[in-house]
């Protein structure tokens, strides 16, 4: 047996997919929430509360599968500010998995609001009603969101500069087992 796998364990990939779709799900919502003040807009947000607890508790799952599991290592000819450039984005994405449903959480309890996840079950707020400090979360929240937009995006690209240009596996390593 090698010491590094050719692919990602079976549950690292499921998670690692169905959280993208999680994840960009979420995005649309988000802009849908932003950009709309009909009926929908409730509807939208009665979607995204639940989905952002999902991905805050899948993304915690995710982490310790990533770092109980041996991972397929990069191409030995990757030049260095590739390999760096994936470590960081890597970082930055779990980061940002985790603080933008931690922000929404604390921006809907700053407004005064309960973090409800359907029609009984509701979560505690972690912040006292504040408008300043709303106002602040807010902002942030949508500015964070901007950049996992974008660092969705920088992810996507580089999978497919993998899987398409360079055929060097990385791609492959995510989207199939052995066999």
């Amino acid at each position: 047996m090698s010491a590094h796998p050719n692919h990602f364990a079976p549950l690292a990939r499921l998670l690692h997919w169905l959280m993208a779709l999680m994840v960009i799900a979420m995005l649309f919502i988000g802009a849908g929430m932003v950009a709309s003040v009909s009926e929908r807009h409730e509807w939208l947000i009665h979607l995204h509360k639940p989905l952002g607890i999902a991905i805050l508790l899948l993304v915690i799952v995710r982490l310790f599968v990533r770092f109980s599991t041996r991972q397929p290592p990069l191409p030995a000819d990757l030049p260095g500010w590739q390999v760096l450039a994936a470590k960081a984005s890597h970082l930055l994405l779990y980061a940002l998995m985790l603080i933008l449903p931690l922000l929404g959480w604390a921006m809907i309890s700053a407004a005064g609001d309960p973090v409800m996840l359907g029609s009984a079950w509701q979560l505690p707020a972690i912040l006292p009603a504040n408008a300043q400090v709303f106002a602040v979360l807010r902002k942030a929240h949508g500015l964070l969101a901007y950049l996992l937009f974008l660092t969705v995006l920088l992810h996507l690209a580089a999978a497919l500069f993998h899987g398409w240009v360079r055929r060097d596996g990385v791609l492959q390593s995510m989207l199939r087992g052995k066999g």
